[in-house]
């Protein structure tokens, strides 16, 4: 097996961008007055959620501390975030998308490149699959507008 240090603090990586992720869902949320876009973005959240929790268990089971926020670069990423963010559907739509795409596929991609174990593997790819579906879901609504 890989080194347990290395494939807890990759994983705590990915963790950490998943709860900034959560987080700009949250503000995307609070912008948000199509009740059923909201309602779509909440579902997202909810799933990134589970997802923080599957890495956090794994992290455990490795003997290791998940990480139980997005971390100080990530707060000041979202106080960033926070204040830049547009009040406008389609801008929020593709702001969304965009760390989908960005964050939770590509960066998330890279991260988990070779240095984790199987299982840990496993778990890292279903929650950049997750963010890849959420992807295509806001893809599709920007779409309809």
């Amino acid at each position: 097996m890989k080194d347990k240090e290395i494939v807890v603090e990759e994983l705590n990586t990915l963790l950490r961008g998943t709860y900034m992720g959560i987080r700009a869902f949250e503000h995307h949320i609070q912008n948000l007055d199509e009740p059923e876009l909201k309602q779509k973005f909440q579902t997202i959240q909810q799933e990134t959620k589970m997802n923080a929790q599957k890495l956090a268990e794994r992290i455990q089971n490795l003997h290791g501390i998940p990480a139980d926020s997005e971390g100080v670069t990530g707060m000041m990423h979202g106080v960033m975030h926070k204040v830049m963010l547009s009040d406008q559907q389609e801008e929020i739509l593709k702001d969304a998308l965009k760390g989908l795409e960005k964050y939770g596929v590509e960066y998330s991609e890279e991260l988990v490149k070779g240095d984790l174990d199987p299982e840990s593997k496993k778990v890292a790819e279903d929650v950049i699959e997750t963010s890849r579906r959420h992807a295509d879901v806001i893809r599709h609504l920007l779409e309809e507008i």
